[in-house]
């Protein structure tokens, strides 16, 4: 009897060992990118996988490169991988779902990343994208007060650009209702994609005969498109642009007098702080005890979920030095080819 406790004994110690190294090698954590070609998700990965690895964890990706289909089947390939946590940047909010019910069902812990996904089990963390449009809208209606807008807006399948629209109308409703300011140009972009923001641009140009006296662009990428277009008719530079995500080449052009501003939302923090919450989900704890989250309800189903809203910060000329002291872009990045004297961090 006393060999056949040691035994079970032994048994149990093993089995305990087992377990607390299974907890020693820690979860892992996973990213699906809609596109990894744009800039700033290179940002955001450095930061998520400091976090990760930093708490012991495993930290693995994959690249939808644009394409629904290919997203739907990288979550279904992480979900037979049994990792612990999914981050989402979707590529199309509404074809996921499935993806998302998928992974909750196999007991996966799922965080939409910077975009929206309407499922109620799912974390939300991104920037305050209603907040972001405010910002675009107050500083180019301050740079022309009134006249022709011309509306460059984010891929229609993503709710982030039906936010920002949001708050961009809230903030130009009165010039908007009084005829004070005039929509002449309204169009979605697919992808988010450069080249297709200047053809849109291009498009708006040739119907108005160059009478655009203002441009919101929905972020940095296809304000460079825009800016393209106008400097094809001799515009850029005189006619305020508008984008989001603090891109380098963006934060030169703010600097240039070509775009007016660039609202950057420090991709560093909001990596940081979806990673955190994912080490955290991932070790047990409810999302919805986590610092900072709250309830969202705002996307087009009205789904509410736990959510994690930063706050962004509007850049223009006069804070660029914002960007340069937090090591976000050096001085010379930012000052390429600015005239001297024209801008003050530059001087």
């Amino acid at each position: 009897m006393y060999r056949k406790f040691l035994t079970v004994a032994a048994g149990a110690l093993m089995l305990g060992l087992s377990s607390m190294a299974a907890d020693a090698a820690g979860k892992t954590i996973a990213v699906s990118w809609k596109t990894f070609q744009e800039e700033r998700w290179k940002t955001d990965e450095a930061a998520i996988k400091a976090v990760v690895e930093a708490a012991g964890d495993k930290y693995v990706s994959t690249d939808a490169q644009g394409s629904a289909q290919k997203q739907a089947a990288d979550i279904e390939s992480l979900i037979s991988q049994k990792v612990d946590v999914i981050l989402v940047v979707a590529f199309d909010s509404d074809a996921i779902l499935p993806s998302f019910k998928a992974a909750s069902d196999a007991g996966i812990k799922m965080i939409s990343y910077d975009v929206l996904v309407e499922d109620p089990n799912a974390l939300y963390v991104t920037f305050d994208n209603v907040g972001v449009g405010r910002l675009m809208a107050t500083e180019i209606q301050k740079a022309k007060p009134e006249g022709n807008y011309a509306f460059i807006k984010g891929d229609k399948g993503d709710p982030n650009a039906s936010f920002l629209f949001q708050g961009i109308q809230e903030v130009l409703k009165d010039g908007l209702d009084s005829g004070k300011i005039k929509n002449v140009c309204e169009t979605f972009t697919d992808g988010w994609k450069p080249d297709n923001a200047q053809k849109n641009m291009e498009q708006c140009l040739t119907s108005t005969n160059n009478k655009v006296d203002a441009v919101v662009s929905e972020n940095d990428g296809m304000a460079s498109g825009v800016v393209a277009a106008l400097d094809a008719q001799g515009l850029a530079g005189s006619v305020p642009v508008s984008g989001q995500d603090g891109d380098k080449a963006a934060l030169n052009r703010v600097a240039l007098g070509t775009q007016t501003v660039s609202v950057w939302k420090d991709s560093r923090v909001l990596g940081k702080a979806a990673a955190e919450a994912a080490v955290a989900i991932a070790d047990g704890k409810d999302p919805a005890s986590l610092d900072g989250v709250g309830k969202f309800n705002k996307g087009a189903k009205g789904v509410e979920v736990n959510a994690i809203l930063l706050k962004p910060n509007p850049i223009t000329t006069g804070n660029l030095n914002d960007v340069i002291d937090a090591g976000w872009v050096t001085k010379d990045e930012v000052c390429a080819g600015v005239k001297a004297g024209t801008v003050a961090v530059c001087n």
